[in-house]
């Protein structure tokens, strides 16, 4: 993985985009590590009887793919300060999930280069279903 550095950013820059697909088999092992066993997560007949289309994909696993985003985005010296999501919608399993983000601010604070993000994950349809913001620490070239 490449590092990045905080001199190479600039308002404006997109992060890097990642997509993903959770399925069915994803969200019953992630309910198993997370404790998460709500039965909207993988009783497709509960999650209708509950008004849903479906199983969904838990908010904690969304919020997990977008610290992922980031965390690959920033490389291994970086560092995730801040990380906040708004979940806006559900997603369903197998749909091609992407995440994305832009840079919106950065600035040196204490030493620091500091470089602020908005984030969201993308249903397949390209609606931003959980949006939020990251604050990271990237190394700067010369420290």
């Amino acid at each position: 993985m490449a590092q990045l550095y905080y001199e190479d950013v600039n308002v404006g820059d997109e992060v890097t985009p990642l997509n993903k697909n959770a399925s069915s088999q994803q969200l019953v092992k992630y309910a198993g590590a997370s404790g998460d066993y709500y039965q909207i997560h993988y009783d497709d007949g509960f999650a209708r009887n509950n008004g849903l289309p479906g199983i969904i994909i838990h908010g904690a696993l969304k919020n997990a793919f977008l610290g992922q985003l980031v965390t690959d985005w920033m490389g291994p010296e970086g560092r995730l300060k801040k990380l906040s999501v708004s979940y806006r919608q559900m997603d369903l399993p197998n749909d091609d999930l992407v995440c994305k983000g832009t840079v919106t601010d950065k600035r040196v604070e204490d030493g620091a280069g500091i470089v602020e993000c908005e984030i969201a994950l993308h249903n397949g349809e390209g609606k931003a279903t959980t949006p939020g913001k990251a604050v990271v620490a990237l190394p700067m070239r010369g420290n």
